[in-house]
């Protein structure tokens, strides 16, 4: 069975293209800059780079993105027709408390998306778009919902609450959401698998850092606790968001002037690793500036190691037990500098980095970074969100079937 996965952005179509049989990617790229006449797809074909190509004018919304897609796929012989595509499995962001797990959409389904898109306005509408347009191009093949948010509505009411006023739970709905869940729970998976130990007795802390960077604590196999909240602004230092503050600097901004959209962009787009640094929001750029004496670059480092070490603290103490922490995303699995910082941080939890490790574990490479004889085992797991919605596809047309 071929499996088509499919990550909708605002102005971006992700795609894969699986071979469930042995899981093995057929094809990938991406269709950029949908929503413009400068719309681009990039695709490579069972490893080799098919020359990328512009949509041009009339092919800049989902719809047409999607058919190009498939149309670039069969010329360059990824499939012989759309017919061989199983099943569809698509990237979305938000099911609230609707929908716990991954689902055949039908029209409830669209009904929660549609429902949450005041919950991920940036999101879930694109994915709503991308579920569309596959259902036009592939008309026969079924679409599966894939949720960031399912793997974390295990969550107990003492993580996922805020202590806010009742009705603003009831009546708005304001909790703790988290997301990144795929990617939690590929690793949480795939992690028992490189420990040896069955998926219901491992605890971990599973660590995203990318741009966009959470924690998830698990216990036995399931989320307890999650460092994002309402939204992705709460949590981590990331890339350019915040992560905590004082709510209050909200308010107090605002009596200053600034406007509350303003304030909210700041949050989003200039605070982070860019706001602290003032130079970038790219982990590699500011290991390098660091290095060369920029004191804010370095600061910028310090502040986002910092900021994980307080979590794994804090989720420590609320597991039975921690077989390890892991950490995954861009900079978990490739930044060597980063690793080294976050691991200085852990040295109250007799975290001792094995630097030869540290060096060889990049590059899609799983293992642990720190010593035998540490007290904390940190490990590097790769994250695949595309496979994991694969075979969440799969299982859900096999048991329609």
């Amino acid at each position: 069975m071929d499996v088509f996965v499919v990550n909708c952005g605002s102005s971006s179509i992700k795609f894969q293209l699986f071979d469930m049989s042995d899981e093995s990617v057929l094809a990938r790229g991406m269709l950029e800059r949908v929503g413009t006449d400068q719309a681009e797809l990039h695709l490579t074909v069972g490893g080799r780079d098919v020359r990328s190509r512009k949509v041009g004018p009339g092919g800049s919304d989902h719809r047409v993105g999607l058919k190009t897609i498939v149309e670039a796929l069969i010329d360059a012989g990824a499939i012989e027709s759309v017919d061989k595509i199983g099943g569809v499995g698509h990237r979305v962001v938000h099911g609230a408390e609707s929908i716990h797990e991954s689902r055949i959409i039908d029209k409830s389904v669209l009904k929660v998306i549609s429902d949450n898109c005041q919950l991920a306005p940036l999101h879930n509408p694109a994915n709503l778009a991308g579920i569309e347009a596959a259902t036009e191009a592939l008309p026969n093949a079924p679409q599966v919902a894939v949720f960031d948010t399912a793997f974390l509505s295990d969550l107990p009411a003492k993580a996922y609450r805020y202590a806010v006023p009742e009705d603003w739970y009831k009546t708005h709905h304001v909790r703790k959401y988290g997301f990144h869940g795929t990617s939690h729970r590929y690793v949480t998976l795939r992690t028992a698998e490189l420990l040896a130990k069955p998926v219901g007795q491992v605890n971990l802390i599973t660590v995203h850092l990318g741009n966009g960077c959470s924690m998830t604590a698990v216990a036995g196999g399931k989320a307890c606790d999650h460092s994002m909240g309402l939204t992705p602004l709460e949590g981590l230092i990331m890339g350019t968001r915040s992560g905590d503050i004082d709510p209050a600097i909200v308010f107090y901004l605002a009596g200053q002037g600034m406007k509350y959209d303003e304030i909210l962009s700041e949050l989003n787009k200039r605070s982070g690793l860019l706001g602290v640094s003032g130079i970038s929001n790219d982990m590699r750029d500011l290991l390098a500036a660091g290095a060369t004496g920029d004191e804010m670059a370095r600061l910028a480092v310090e502040m986002f190691a910092y900021r994980i070490a307080k979590y794994v603290g804090a989720y420590h103490a609320i597991l039975p037990r921690l077989d390890a922490v892991v950490l995954t995303g861009g900079i978990g699995e490739n930044s060597v500098g980063a690793r080294e910082v976050i691991c200085e941080q852990l040295v109250g939890l007799n975290a001792e980095l094995d630097p030869k490790r540290n060096e060889a574990t990049i590059g899609g490479q799983a293992g642990p970074i720190t010593t035998d004889q540490s007290g904390l085992a940190i490990w590097v797991v790769p994250t695949n969100e595309e496979l994991m919605i694969a075979r969440d596809t799969q299982a859900a047309v096999a048991e329609r079937k």
